[in-house]
C-alpha cells in the first residue's frame, strides 16, 4: 500500500494512472486487487458528456466479425486489424462486466437490452443508458466500483525519469502544494486535444496535455492527423470552447439534416445517408457551412417519436438555448471530438519509453484507423483499460532511480488561443499543403512556451506529412492518384520541435506496437 497519505508531499506507488474517465477507471479497477495504485485527476474529462452509447455485437443476428468491419469502413482501411479483433472480441465481456458492477443500460419492455443504430454501423448494436447519457452512467459505475481506490485531485506537471529515460513517476500540483508520486508505471489515460482548437464538444480540462508529457519524455507518436470532427455540435453563436453534442444516435432514430432550403443535405453524397461516417458527414456540412455562410445547417428531429423522452440530454442542451428538440429545426455544425491517432503503444498499453504506458483517447492503438466508428470510445476504454490492467498486474517494470522531472511546460493562455486560431484557419476539416506550411511556421516559435503549441505543431506536423486524403484528415490539393503513406509518426527533435520521423527512423518505434 501507499508509504503516504494522499495530503502529503511524496508518494510511492505501484501504479499513477493520470486521468479518471472510462479507460483511467478501467485500468485502475483492474489493479485494485493486486496492485498498489493512485488515481489523478485534474478537472472534468470526457466521458460523462458520451451520449451515443457503447458498441458491441451481442445479438444472433450480429457478430464481432461484422462489428469489426464496420469499423474498418468506418476507418478508411486503415485501422491495425489485430487491434480491432481485440476490441470486438472482448468488447461484449467487458460490457457483461460493466452490467454486473451495477451499469444501468435501457432496457425493452421485455427485458431485453435496448439498441440503436448509429453512423457506419449496419446493425442496431449501440447500447445506452438513459437514452443519451451512456457516458455518465458508465462514469457512475466505474466510480463506484473504484471507490476504495485512492485518489488525488491534482495535475500532472512533470513525468520523473532514471538517468536512462525510463519513466518512474510524476511531479503534480495539487490545491495542497507541489507532489512528488514515485512509481513503477505511470499510465496516461488523460484523454484527447479538444481545446487545442476553437470550437471542440470536449470539456474545457482537454488541452491534449497526456500528449505533450509524452512527447517531453521522449515518446513517439502516430496518426495525429487523424482529428475527428463530430458533424453536429449545436451551433449556439459562441465563438468557441466546448459547445454541445447533438448525439448521431438521432439520426439513427429518424432525424434528418437539411441545408438552409430544407433540402436534405446528405442526398446522394453516400449511400448511407444521414448515417454515413462521421468524416464524410463533416464534410459534408462543412461544405454547405462555408457556402452559406451562415455557420450552421438544420438537424430535423421532429419525426422522432417520444424525442424528447428518449435524449433527455439533447432536449436540455437546446432548452437551455431557447430550442424545443421537439418541435424546432435545430442549428448544427461541426466541432472537434476526437483524437483517432496518440501515443503509440502496444495491445498492452506500453509505449517506447520504460515505464509510461497509455489508454483511451490518448494512446494510438490502431483501433480507430482513419476515423472512429461511432460509440467504439467507450468500448476502447474499457477493452483497452483491462488489457492495461492485466500486463501490469502480470509484470511491473523494475524500480530505477528518479534522476530528474521532464516538466509540462508553462501554460499562456495568449499562446493558446493564437494555437486556437491557426488550427481552425489550417488543421482543420479541410485541409492544403500551402495552409499547413504557414501553421507550421507560426507555430514553430510557440513550441517552447505552451503545452498546447507542442501538441498543435506535433498535429500540424503529421498533417503536412500526409499529401493524400485519408478518414478524417481531408487534403483539397490530395494528387488525384496518390498512394498512401506509411504511418506517421512524430517525436521530439534536439531543439524540442515535433518533427516525423523517417521511415528508417520510425522502425525502431514501431515494434511498440506490434505486440
Amino acid at each position: 500500500m501507499s508509504t503516504a497519505s494522499p495530503s502529503s508531499r511524496d508518494l510511492e506507488v505501484d501504479v499513477v494512472v493520470v486521468g479518471a474517465g472510462v479507460a483511467g477507471l478501467s485500468t485502475a479497477l483492474g489493479l485494485a486487487r493486486s496492485r498498489d495504485v493512485l488515481v489523478l485527476s485534474d478537472g472534468e474529462g470526457s466521458t460523462g458528456w458520451a451520449q451515443g452509447g457503447i458498441a458491441a455485437a451481442s445479438t444472433p443476428d450480429d457478430s464481432p466479425a461484422l462489428h469489426a468491419a464496420d469499423t474498418r469502413a468506418a476507418g478508411d482501411d486503415w485501422c491495425d486489424p489485430r487491434a480491432v479483433d481485440r476490441l470486438v472480441e472482448e468488447g461484449p465481456l467487458r460490457l457483461a462486466e460493466l452490467v454486473a458492477a451495477g451499469a444501468r443500460l435501457d432496457r425493452e419492455p421485455d427485458g431485453r437490452l435496448s439498441r440503436s443504430l448509429e453512423g457506419g454501423h449496419h446493425r442496431r448494436r449501440v447500447l445506452h443508458a438513459s437514452g443519451d447519457a451512456t457516458g455518465a452512467e458508465v462514469a457512475r459505475t466505474l466510480a463506484a466500483a473504484t471507490a476504495e481506490v485512492p485518489r488525488l485531485s491534482a495535475r500532472v506537471v512533470g513525468l520523473l525519469q532514471s538517468a536512462s529515460g525510463q519513466v518512474v513517476g510524476v511531479q503534480c500540483s495539487s490545491p495542497s502544494g507541489r507532489v512528488r508520486v514515485r512509481a513503477r508505471a505511470v499510465v496516461l489515460a488523460s484523454g484527447g486535444l479538444g481545446h487545442v482548437y476553437g470550437a471542440t464538444t470536449n470539456p474545457a480540462g482537454v488541452r491534449g496535455e497526456g500528449l505533450a508529457l509524452a512527447l517531453l519524455a521522449g515518446a513517439t507518436l502516430s496518426d495525429l492527423e487523424l482529428v475527428q470532427f463530430h458533424p453536429t455540435a449545436l451551433h449556439t453563436g459562441a465563438p468557441g470552447g466546448q459547445l454541445p453534442l447533438v448525439t448521431e444516435a438521432l439520426r439513427g432514430e429518424g432525424a434528418r439534416l437539411l441545408d438552409l432550403s430544407g433540402s436534405p443535405l446528405m442526398a446522394g453524397r453516400h449511400r448511407l445517408g444521414d448515417l454515413a461516417p462521421r468524416d464524410v458527414v463533416a464534410r459534408e456540412v462543412h461544405r454547405a457551412v462555408r457556402r452559406t455562410g451562415s455557420g450552421h445547417v438544420w438537424l430535423d428531429a421532429r419525426a422522432v417519436p417520444d424525442v424528447v423522452r428518449r435524449f433527455p440530454t439533447v432536449a436540455a442542451s437546446c432548452a437551455a438555448h431557447g430550442l424545443d428538440l421537439a418541435s424546432d429545426l435545430l442549428p448544427v455544425a461541426p466541432a472537434q471530438h476526437f483524437l483517432c491517432g496518440g501515443v503509440t503503444t502496444d495491445g498492452w498499453g506500453a509505449t517506447d519509453v520504460p515505464g509510461l504506458y497509455a489508454v483511451g483517447e490518448v494512446a494510438a492503438t490502431g483501433v480507430h484507423g482513419g476515423n472512429r466508428l461511432a460509440s467504439n470510445s467507450l468500448l476502447e476504454g474499457l477493452v483497452y483499460g483491462a488489457r492495461v490492467a492485466a500486463g501490469l498486474v502480470l509484470e511491473l517494470p523494475d524500480p530505477a532511480a528518479i534522476s530528474g522531472c521532464t516538466p509540462l511546460l508553462v501554460d499562456s493562455p495568449t499562446v493558446a488561443a493564437t494555437v486556437r486560431e491557426v488550427m481552425d484557419a489550417h488543421a482543420g476539416i479541410v485541409r492544403s499543403g500551402r495552409g499547413l506550411a504557414e501553421a507550421a511556421s507560426a507555430l514553430r516559435p510557440l513550441v517552447g512556451r505552451d503545452p498546447v503549441a507542442v501538441v498543435g505543431a506535433a498535429v500540424v506536423a503529421a498533417a503536412a506529412a500526409r499529401p493524400e486524403s485519408l478518414g478524417c484528415h481531408f487534403r483539397t490539393d490530395a494528387p488525384a492518384s496518390a498512394g498512401r503513406t506509411p504511418r506517421v509518426r512524430v517525436r521530439l527533435d534536439d531543439s524540442g520541435v515535433p518533427s516525423v520521423l523517417t521511415p528508417a527512423s520510425a522502425s525502431a518505434s514501431a515494434s511498440a506496437s506490434a505486440a
